[in-house]
């Protein structure tokens, strides 16, 4: 189905030599103005869930470039070269803004003939700024495969050949009467939708097309025949010096991440954005694609970059984790302090959390000592409510985190018959209700921005070891495993990876603090001092535990069994799981 916003829109008819441009204007015309420019086989309609983000605070231009929509067609080879494409738009942008420069966000082929654009001596002053999506310029990308090959190591020969399989589709499109005797035998609006929505992992109604879409797509191949063979087999030294933002698809099926690689190389000012996404981002990803662009301008403009555009510019020495934000819950102390000072040595902002907020503070006071940035909170991770609100507060003052470690559990010991039902359900209200509250609260947002992220649950080694003496613990441990399993699953497509991490023996003050049921007061201060002391002559630390929460998330592993006993239990409950079960009803600890 269509979506049509061109009841809001003001229609005009711009010309450029014997073509007329089907031209549509949203918003105030006062404002600084944003041109919208499609690719194959789009039109306008690309854009209808973008437009309206943007025309709150601009003036958004889009149209349909030539052999498209409702603008003139042609079936001349020759008028789809770059530079006719390429005089359009300036022909476009001069209409529309003619005392300013206008900002450009473009997508595909459209993508690739505003490169041709913004490499032209005209363009630093018509051209303010380019947010580029999933198009290439082909003078560069033919640059990229010749400085590969030229140093023929395997990954330098493998980058190209991926790129090479990637575009294979193009010498079919290329082919003469074969793709369009195929598209317009297949290429109905049903079953364009379907593929775009397969590629993009986005619902069938969010594709847009326009009533001439049987034509477009058959008539804009020829822009392929009349690029591709000479550009990329001859490519031209094209530079430019209009700030460029590369928004880049990671599951992009026509253009491999690898090939925006040397972009620095031709771009004096260039800001990249790597997104867990498909190739038509303005149907998946409107509002990212709105955001990233508003972002751009208002900087240019002379406002302070967001975290994002900050992280996303190139040709700047930085930490590893520069300009990202990391939420971690009971961060007061043992791991989630230590995970907290790790991440923030890394140039990670901080927002930590505890149900001690002194605690806390004292953490972020250490952060601060070094030279980081900490924010601290009180949470009570098992009140649900409580977290939602936090999570609000956190949005609003520090922004979506990018990395979220829901680390906040408490220790439990006794008999199952001996722990009485309140305190059981404690420890799962704590410890799973805990993690689980956090990924619905700030989980949601992270997969929403489209920009990846991860997050970590801290689980245990008693996830998968069965003993006596801790059903409460390990149940709630054990549940925080597959609970993240599922989510894993269920954030695949959105980039967000999720981490689970299992310490085995790791000296803590959860120790001193566990509860044991069943006992007198006195002997529970015994046992507590007891294991303390035991887990203290273990020597693992908790900011050993840190490093391999920073290696998980560096090297994006899904579970990660901490001490030697916990990576030895693991595999024994994998492949012997009778043997643990025996020495489970054989052996009690407590």
């Amino acid at each position: 189905m269509t979506t049509d916003i061109d009841s809001a829109a003001t229609e005009r008819i711009v010309r450029k030599g014997e073509f007329e441009l089907a031209v549509y204007e949203y918003g105030d015309p006062a404002a600084p103005t944003v041109v919208l420019v499609h690719g194959w086989p789009d039109t306008h309609h690309l854009w209808d869930a973008v437009v309206p983000l943007l025309a709150q605070r601009f003036h958004v231009v889009t149209y349909d470039t030539r052999g498209h929509g409702r603008s003139t067609r042609t079936r001349r080879t020759a008028d789809f070269r770059l530079d006719a494409l390429a005089a359009d738009f300036f022909a476009v942008a001069d209409a529309v803004s003619p005392d300013a420069p206008v900002h450009v966000l473009a997508h595909d082929w459209g993508s690739v003939q505003v490169w041709e654009a913004v490499c032209e001596p005209r363009a630093a002053a018509r051209i303010a700024s380019f947010t580029s999506v999933s198009g290439p310029n082909l003078d560069h990308i033919g640059k990229w495969v010749r400085a590969r090959l030229s140093r023929p190591t395997p990954r330098n020969v493998w980058q190209p050949f991926t790129q090479l399989l990637s575009s294979a589709y193009t010498f079919f499109f290329m082919a003469p009467g074969l793709p369009r005797a195929a598209f317009g035998a297949l290429g109905t609006e049903e079953r364009w939708q379907r593929v775009v929505s397969l590629m993009n992992d986005t619902p069938t109604s969010t594709v847009t097309l326009a009533p001439s879409f049987r034509r477009d797509i058959v008539d804009g191949l020829l822009i392929y025949r009349a690029n591709i063979v000479q550009r990329l087999l001859d490519p031209r030294e094209r530079r430019t010096e209009v700030p460029v933002q590369l928004i880049v698809a990671g599951r992009d099926v026509a253009v491999r991440p690898a090939g925006y690689d040397d972009e620095r190389k031709w771009v004096s000012r260039l800001w990249r954005r790597d997104v867990p996404a498909g190739h038509w981002m303005p149907f998946s990803h409107p509002e990212l694609l709105a955001t990233a662009t508003t972002e751009l301008i208002d900087t240019l403009d002379g406002g302070a970059p967001p975290r994002g555009l900050r992280r996303a510019e190139t040709g700047r020495t930085r930490k590893e984790f520069d300009d990202q934000l990391v939420v971690i819950t009971g961060g007061g102390s043992g791991i989630g302090r230590e995970t907290a000072l790790a991440f923030a040595r890394l140039g990670a902002e901080i927002v930590l959390s505890d149900i001690n907020l002194d605690a806390a503070k004292h953490t972020a006071e250490l952060i601060t000592a070094e030279g980081g940035a900490a924010h601290a909170y009180r949470l009570d991770v098992s009140d649900e409510a409580e977290v939602t609100a936090h999570a609000a507060e956190v949005l609003e003052a520090h922004g979506v985190p990018d990395i979220l470690i829901n680390n906040a559990g408490i220790g439990q010991a006794g008999g199952f018959f001996d722990t009485p039902s309140a305190e059981f359900d404690r420890v799962l209200r704590i410890n799973l209700g805990g993690v689980v509250n956090g990924c619905r609260a700030f989980g949601a947002a992270m997969a929403e921005r489209g920009l990846g992220g991860h997050i970590v649950n801290l689980s245990s080694m008693a996830a998968y070891s069965p003993q006596q003496g801790f059903s409460a613990y390990s149940t709630s441990k054990s549940a925080v495993f597959m609970f993240s399993d599922c989510l894993r699953a269920e954030l695949a497509g959105r980039g967000v990876s999720v981490h689970t991490v299992c310490p085995g023996i790791v000296h803590t003050n959860i120790v001193a603090t566990t509860t044991f049921s069943g006992v007198s007061a006195e002997e529970e201060k015994r046992k507590q001092a007891k294991y303390d002391d035991l887990y203290r002559r273990r020597h693992y630390t908790p900011d050993k535990v840190a490093d391999q929460i920073v290696r998980a998330v560096r090297r994006n592993r899904s579970i990660v069994p901490v001490t030697p006993e916990a990576r030895l239990q693991y595999q024994f409950n994998r492949f012997a799981p009778a043997v643990v079960r025996f020495f489970a009803a054989r052996v009690k600890l407590t």
